[in-house]
């Protein structure tokens, strides 16, 4: 957690939640697992028995840790900022109580000078939990797609509540032909980086751009990726694409929201 963050696409990270499941084969090389397990060696509390070691590397053993202390943090940031939230677990994991996720909800509508980019791989709870939360027009919602398989997960993503919906296809482990991006806002690419990383085709970055272009989605290429980031870098086809949600689509949803509360009161 903190106030700063590397990731190209946010500004901060937030971990009102610690901890997690390996669910589907984006999870594999999660940087994640090994980052919570160096945080347990440095003395961190809140990071400790979160992780196992299988083959010589650490993997989530599903503990999930709620932190209750968090979630004042963001009110002690003045300055507003885009937050990812939980980079270090999955907030919709199920065994994360609805009470608690609400609660985080409250947090983030409260802070409405930042916003809050939250995002699962558990399509199924977010959407049945989905009319249980208070959607604050602040807070982008979206579910991380590896391949083929699992993009079940949009249309998921699609029936919920939240004002901005994104995909992260990162790691992109296959093609994503013919996606539907019908009231998607924005779409992150990008490929595995770190140890073991599995390579990812340009022509499957290539498509998704496209797909993009033609749908007036936003689109985000992150990284090539490999065991050097670095080294392989992040431009396509010469250039870096950095687009984020249309400032104007931002507003409008803003507006509806504020239109809607101020109707009910």
């Amino acid at each position: 957690m903190g106030d700063k963050s590397s990731i190209e696409w946010t500004e901060a990270t937030w971990n009102p939640v610690v901890g997690c499941t390996v669910i589907s084969p984006g999870c594999t090389n999660c940087y994640a697992m090994r980052m919570a397990r160096r945080l347990e060696a440095m003395g961190q509390p809140k990071y400790a028995g979160t992780t196992r070691m299988s083959g010589g590397r650490p993997k989530w053993n599903g503990v999930v840790r709620l932190d209750e202390a968090s979630l004042s943090i963001p009110k002690g940031w003045k300055v507003g900022r885009m937050i990812f939230v939980n980079s270090m677990s999955d907030l919709f994991h199920e065994n994360v109580p609805l009470d608690f996720i609400q609660r985080v909800f409250s947090a983030m509508r409260d802070t409405p000078q930042h916003t809050y980019q939250i995002l699962t791989k558990r399509a199924e709870r977010l959407e049945e939990l989905s009319g249980k939360l208070d959607w604050p027009g602040n807070v982008w919602m979206g579910v991380s797609v590896e391949n083929a398989d699992y993009m079940y997960r949009i249309d998921h993503l699609r029936r919920t509540g939240a004002a901005i919906k994104f995909l992260s296809l990162e790691p992109l482990l296959g093609p994503l032909e013919a996606m539907n991006l019908t009231n998607i806002d924005w779409v992150i690419a990008g490929g595995e980086s770190g140890p073991g990383a599995r390579a990812m085709d340009a022509s499957w970055v290539r498509s998704i751009r496209d797909q993009c272009s033609a749908a007036s989605v936003a689109f985000h290429f992150k990284q090539w990726g490999g065991v050097n980031k670095k080294k392989t870098g992040r431009q396509l086809d010469g250039r870096t694409w950095d687009e984020f949600p249309a400032p104007s689509k931002v507003k409008v949803r803003l507006v509806h929201e504020d239109r809607l509360t101020r109707a009910t009161m």
